[in-house]
């Protein structure tokens, strides 16, 4: 089973992590996006947790380093809150 908006925020960070102009933004991006590559097929979703984590670093990088991609990765955010609003819990 693929959590759709999991795979969709991957293929953004991606995609980010590839225009900025910033080696360290492009690492941790691409970082990013291989969890949520992975929890997107993972055999159990992520918590609540989890993911607040990898939003609190896209947060940071969208601040700070990857400036010029902020836009993607507000949309990449987008969809994992898209995810969290159907998760039970928190």
């Amino acid at each position: 089973m693929t959590r759709e908006e999991l795979a969709t925020a991957s293929d953004l960070l991606e995609s980010a992590a590839d225009d900025t102009a910033n080696d360290d933004a492009s690492e941790r991006l691409g970082d990013l996006a291989d969890q949520l590559d992975r929890l997107s097929t993972a055999d159990q979703g992520p918590d609540h947790g989890r993911l607040a984590r990898i939003q609190s670093a896209l947060n940071d990088v969208a601040t700070g380093d990857g400036e010029d991609v902020a836009d993607t990765i507000d949309e990449a955010d987008d969809a994992i809150n898209e995810y969290r609003s159907d998760l039970e819990g928190v």
